[in-house]
Formats: C-alpha cells, structure tokens, sequence
C-alpha cells in the first residue's frame, strides 16, 4: 500500500544527481529500493486501478521507467536517470513508438514533483492535430473553456517560430505548438509524502480524461496525403 514517499526519497534522488555513478548507487541501493522504487511501484498500481475502476472502459497500461538508463544514452549522463516517471498509456509496440501517443503521467525528482496529460506528436502528428482544429474548431473550444476555468494545469510546450497558421482567438494558444502538455507541480510537500497523492493523482487524471480521450483520436483520423 502506498504509504507516500519521504524526506529520504527527496535526500536520495539529490545524493544520485551529485553522484551519479556506480559505487554511490550500489552503497545507497536499499534506500532507492525502500524509499523510491517499491511507493513508486504502489503509486503506479493504486492510481491505474482507482483510474480503471472509474472508467472501466479506458484502454491503457501502466508504464513505471527504470532508473537504469540505456547503455546507448549514457553520453547524456551517468548510468542512472536522476528524476522517475510513470504514465498510462494506450497499448502500443514498443518503447521507441511513443510519438503520438497521450500519456497521463507522473515524475518525482530532487527539485520535486509534476503530473498531467502530455502528447509529443511527430510533425505528421501535429499537423494532424492542426487539421482537426482547422475542421471542427469547436470540440477543442468546449475543452479549453473548462480548461481555462480551472487553477490546477498549466499549457505548456514549444511554439513554432514561424507560425503554422491562424485558428480562433480561444485556440489560438494552443495552435502553434510542436507538443501539448498539461501539467501541474509542486516542490516536495505534504500531499507527496501521504497516502492521498493517489487520490490527488487520479482526480487530476479524471479531469484531464477529455483531452486525453481527443489526442487519442488522432490517431483515426485520416492519413495526410503525400505532397507532390
């Protein structure tokens, strides 16, 4: 049961931002096994069956990161990644098929912790994205005026430098970006070290289900045609 994480999660993940390397790792490998991977691995377990017995028709998995990075990406840093995520996800073939998936997600690191809704398209992707809004503008516009009442997530992601086009006044914060991400996040608190971040998880979750459900669907709309 997820009892939430603690001072010594938050004193670990700094110790391994400093430290990342080997020695370090293995002499403090039972403070990550105790104090961040297994109430990561109940984070994972109890938000995904709160989500699911919500909405048991959603078809996603969950998907809990390793702290081991790929022996392939170590030139970007050493062999442990200083910050863990976890997300839900539709089904899909493999780890390196991840564009233009939406993830419901959830990371912990040293500086402290986030949660939202992310959808990172490839340019086919989000040209798919700007076509549905050019088509039905208004299916977003119902989504961003709830959105827009509401304190708790932020819009965030890159902007184009040269603009793709021009939508309604209400969207067009959301037109030109090259990702969307809905996110949400504090400094380490007290919701992260007690048992109601899983309910605090999978509210968010639940507010955030319309957008996921719309970037979802991109993914039926019809293929962009080769361009001559």
């Amino acid at each position: 049961m997820f009892q939430g994480f603690s001072d010594q999660t938050i004193d670990f993940l700094w110790g391994l931002k400093f430290n990342n390397e080997r020695p370090w790792f293995q002499e403090h490998k039972e403070t990550y096994l105790t104090q961040l991977y297994q109430p990561m691995v109940a984070l994972g377990h109890e938000v995904y069956d709160l989500v699911m017995a919500r909405n048991p028709k959603l078809d996603v998995n969950l998907k809990l990161t390793r702290i081991y990075r790929d022996a392939r990406r170590l030139h970007s840093g050493g062999p442990y990644k200083d910050h863990l995520w976890l997300s839900l996800e539709r089904p899909h073939d493999s780890d390196a098929d991840w564009h233009g998936i939406p993830a419901l997600w959830f990371e912990i690191a040293a500086s402290g912790y986030s949660y939202g809704l992310g959808y990172w398209g490839t340019p086919t992707d989000m040209e798919q994205y700007r076509r549905r809004i050019q088509r039905d503008p208004k299916a977003l516009e119902k989504l961003v005026r709830k959105f827009n009442k509401q304190d708790t997530f932020r819009l965030e992601g890159e902007c184009y430098k040269r603009p793709k086009g021009e939508t309604t006044p209400l969207l067009t914060p959301w037109y030109n970006r090259k990702y969307i991400s809905l996110i949400a996040g504090n400094e380490p608190d007290d919701l992260l070290c007690s048992p109601d971040l899983v309910g605090a998880l999978a509210d968010g979750y639940q507010e955030l289900l319309p957008f996921y459900r719309y970037f979802n669907d991109l993914h039926l709309e019809p293929p962009i045609a080769d361009k001559f």
